[in-house]
């Protein structure tokens, strides 16, 4: 087999495990939605995620364990902000507000990066990262209906940009104390040892003592079926969590960062079909207009060139994908 074959089979593999990483981050809400609506706490069901996640990926810990002194700052990071604040956050907003607005808001974080390089760091951008922010803010009034005066519960919305802002908080640690080359930190070390970190922040912040254990004998509501909770819990955590995390970073390396966030774009859309189809959450034409528009900002603001002369500013999809980027791309 040539060279140019194997090139192109591994990048076939690389683009399908993308997309199976997309389908499995979009398929954490509608998960949980459920659960949340047959009497969970939103924060016990990230609690029950990311504590499930961590206890699967403890032999990554283990393996690299190097990590916690040479990069105790982005562990933190990314524990405090990349896994418990946008999954608190974001599972808190869907219990408000519809799954794709709320993942969709939450694809503000790359126009929010690029005004922290601009008006903070006050680093250049390029012009066409301007017409991402743009066109990403646009959309986002198309999606929440700004002429009707808001169709969605305010504070829902609030939850979801808080989570958008965690992402941000992750980007900037990240980027402060990102290194290139051989150096670069395993990317599935830090994300083993992120959720190890959220399991514990959110184990004082969610108390789970006082959670409602038998609600995971029951069943819950997806648009009129029942479902066993623990299915639902059992997709959250192996492929929502543990798998989407793996192949998004396995994918990466086979892919370029700029065809990897082409594809993890498609995040958004399959949760909000999803939704659709399962959840019975329907989207007007505006609001469908909309989150294209988003989606299309959100893009074209990660993976414009930094301006001449500039340090390249960080911005991306979610946070996993943006550490595999780091870690692992050539």
């Amino acid at each position: 087999m040539s060279v140019s074959s194997e090139g192109n089979r591994g990048k076939g593999i690389g683009l399908g495990l993308a997309i199976g990483s997309a389908i499995a981050f979009g398929g954490s809400g509608v998960a949980a939605k459920p659960l949340i609506e047959a009497g969970l706490d939103p924060l016990h069901v990230v609690w029950l995620r990311v504590t499930g996640a961590a206890l699967v990926m403890l032999p990554l810990a283990v393996r690299h364990r190097a990590l916690l002194r040479t990069r105790p700052a982005l562990l933190a990071g990314f524990g405090l902000l990349g896994v418990a604040g946008v999954q608190a956050f974001y599972f808190a907003a869907i219990s408000r507000i519809p799954v794709g607005v709320a993942l969709l808001v939450e694809y503000l974080a790359p126009a929010l990066v690029l005004g922290w390089v601009r008006f903070v760091q006050r680093r250049p951008v390029t012009r066409a990262a301007a017409l991402g922010v743009i066109l990403a803010v646009g959309g986002l009034a198309c999606v929440v209906e700004v002429w009707s005066g808001l169709s969605f519960d305010v504070v829902g919305l609030l939850l979801a940009l808080a989570a958008a802002c965690c992402q941000v908080g992750y980007f900037v640690l990240s980027d402060q104390g990102s290194d290139s080359g051989d150096d670069a930190p395993d990317p599935l070390g830090v994300i083993a040892y992120g959720l190890l970190v959220g399991a514990v922040v959110l184990t004082a912040v969610s108390r789970p003592w006082g959670m409602d254990w038998s609600a995971l004998a029951h069943t819950a509501g997806m648009n009129g079926t029942e479902v066993p909770a623990w299915l639902l819990l059992a997709w959250i955590v192996l492929i929502a969590t543990v798998v989407a995390y793996v192949t998004g970073v396995v994918s990466v390396r086979r892919l370029s960062p700029q065809v990897a966030g082409v594809v993890a774009c498609l995040e958004a859309v399959i949760a909000t079909v999803l939704a659709w189809v399962l959840l019975g959450e329907h989207l007007s034409a505006p609001q469908i207009v909309g989150g294209a528009v988003v989606l299309l900002g959100a893009f074209i603001a990660q993976s414009s060139a930094p301006a001449k002369g500039a340090a390249e500013p960080v911005a991306g999809g979610s946070p996993e994908r943006e550490l595999s980027a780091r870690g692992t791309a050539a």
